[in-house]
């Protein structure tokens, strides 16, 4: 149950004009961001609501195959000798053992990549900072971004706002991403559904598609 005070912050955001729908149109592709093994694991870099976020989308990615979407997972990958390090891993000098080697880098099992599915390699939160993502997306004619991934109030967010700026349309599907912390998660649900995308459930999404 939502408490009198978010009522009040909903009002509030509804009558400065945001959170409009943007819709879904044009070709549509699926982005999964970070769903890999350490980011699966609560001992490395990972907790929260992200497992039931991967297995959500298990049903998400099974759609898009069908459906013919583009896809697009990501991965967060330096340099074995650390010569790409930067200011992210600075911040968090963990990240700096995800290397191409490492399994912890690895994307899981359950989502793993068929023949046609582009790997993006990263080295900071948004997948479009820094690699092709944007000239792929726009080579192959997509108009509408749909996101799953992790984590919400990191990568997700990241690639997400880059997405709007890059001039498609994304959609979070919000219980195919996920967080090490909930508080997090919802926050930033929340606010990206108000200035950078449109958020539904995948029962929402599933519902909205023709033949799904």
């Amino acid at each position: 149950m939502m408490s009198v005070q978010s009522n009040r912050d909903e009002d509030r955001y509804r009558k400065q004009g945001f959170g409009n729908e943007m819709g879904m149109t044009g070709r549509i592709a699926l982005l999964i961001v970070d769903f890999v093994n350490g980011f699966a694991d609560p001992e490395a870099f990972g907790g929260g609501n992200i497992p039931e976020a991967i297995e959500r989308t298990k049903t998400l990615l099974a759609t898009a195959r069908r459906l013919g979407w583009k896809v697009a997972h990501t991965r967060i990958v330096f340099a074995d000798d650390g010569a790409d390090a930067n200011i992210f891993s600075l911040k968090v000098p963990t990240m700096l053992g995800l290397t191409e080697s490492n399994p912890a880098s690895a994307i899981v099992d359950e989502l793993a990549p068929e023949q046609g599915e582009y790997v993006v390699r990263k080295t900071v939160p948004s997948a479009f900072a820094g690699t092709p993502l944007a000239s792929w997306l726009v080579t192959h004619g997509v108009q509408t971004v749909v996101v799953a991934g992790c984590v919400t109030s990191g990568c997700v967010r990241a690639s997400v706002l880059d997405a709007m700026q890059y001039g498609f349309r994304p959609v979070i599907v919000s219980d195919c991403v996920g967080d090490r912390a909930i508080g997090p998660h919802e926050a930033n649900l929340f606010d990206m559904a108000q200035k950078c995308g449109d958020v539904m459930d995948l029962d929402t999404l599933l519902s909205r598609l023709p033949n799904a």
